[in-house]
C-alpha cells in the first residue's frame, strides 16, 4: 500500500471554523486534487478513510467540514441546519469556496487539476461550484440531484457524474428529471447512474444513531458507485498523467 500522510485543517467558513482532512499521497511533487464533500450529518471516519483511499491512488484529498467540527446524528437538527443551507447557493458556494481554497494552496496540489465528489450535501456543494463557474475537471456526486437556479449550469466547465439510488425517496423521479433536464439544457456532458433497489445515502455504512426515512445501506451498490467515482477520476482527471506517464 502507498504511503501517505494526513493532517487536519481549519479553515473558517459560514461563520464557523471548519475542521477538514487532508490527505497527501507520497511524493514531494503536485498532484491532482479532489474536494470530498460529506453528506448532511457532517464529516465522519467514512469520508476520512475515502480521502486516504484517493490519496492511496495518487489524490491529493481534502474531505471538507459542514458545521464547525460537528457532526449532527440527531436527525432534526441535521435538518434544521442542512434544508436552509441547501436552499441558499450562496452559503453553500460559500463553504465549497472555503474549502477549495485550503486544497488550491496545498503546495502538493496542482491548483488547475481538482475536481469535486461529494455524497449529499457535500454534493450539492460541489455541483454549486461548478454552477458558480470554478474551474474543475470533473464533479460527481452521490445522492445530490439538486438543481439550481435558472442558466447557472451552463457554466458548468467539466463532465458532470450523479448516482441514485432507485428508491431514494428524497430523490424520487421527478427530482431526477429535474436534474438531468438542467443538465441537457446546458449542454453539460453528463451521466446519471441509477442504482436498482437502492435507497437514500446508500454509500453509507449503518450509523448508530437515528435517521430520516428512506435511508438505508446498499453494500454492494456502495461499492459499485465507489469503482464509478475512482472511473470518473481516471477519465477526467488521470495521476499518470501528472506523473508523465
Amino acid at each position: 500500500m502507498t504511503t501517505i500522510t494526513t493532517r487536519t485543517v481549519e479553515y473558517p467558513a459560514d461563520g464557523l471554523t471548519m475542521t477538514g482532512h487532508l490527505a497527501l499521497p507520497a511524493g514531494v511533487d503536485r498532484r491532482p486534487a479532489v474536494l470530498l464533500g460529506p453528506e448532511g450529518m457532517g464529516l465522519s471516519d467514512v469520508e476520512r478513510r475515502r480521502a486516504d483511499a484517493l490519496a492511496e491512488l495518487g489524490y491529493v484529498a481534502l474531505a471538507f467540514d459542514l458545521h464547525g467540527g460537528r457532526y449532527l446524528g440527531d436527525p432534526e437538527e441535521m435538518l434544521a441546519r442542512c434544508l436552509p443551507l441547501l436552499a441558499d447557493p450562496d452559503r453553500m458556494r460559500g463553504i465549497g469556496h472555503a474549502a477549495l481554497d485550503v486544497l488550491r494552496t496545498e503546495p502538493r496540489t496542482d491548483p488547475d487539476r481538482i475536481a469535486a465528489v461529494g455524497y449529499g450535501t457535500g454534493g450539492a456543494i460541489g455541483l454549486e461550484l461548478g454552477r458558480g463557474g470554478v474551474n474543475l475537471r470533473a464533479i460527481g456526486t452521490v445522492n445530490a440531484l439538486t438543481t439550481g437556479r435558472p442558466g447557472e449550469a451552463a457554466r458548468i466547465r467539466c463532465p458532470v457524474w450523479a448516482g441514485v439510488g432507485s428508491e431514494d425517496p428524497i430523490m424520487p423521479p421527478a427530482q431526477r428529471n429535474a436534474f438531468t433536464a438542467e443538465m441537457q439544457a446546458a449542454g453539460i456532458d453528463w451521466r446519471l447512474t441509477v442504482y436498482g433497489g437502492a435507497l437514500h445515502a446508500f454509500h453509507h455504512p449503518p450509523v448508530d444513531h437515528p435517521t430520516v426515512p428512506g435511508v438505508g445501506y446498499h453494500p454492494r451498490h456502495a461499492q459499485r458507485a465507489w469503482r464509478d467515482v475512482v472511473d470518473l477520476l481516471a477519465e477526467c482527471l488521470p495521476v499518470t498523467e501528472a506523473l508523465g506517464a
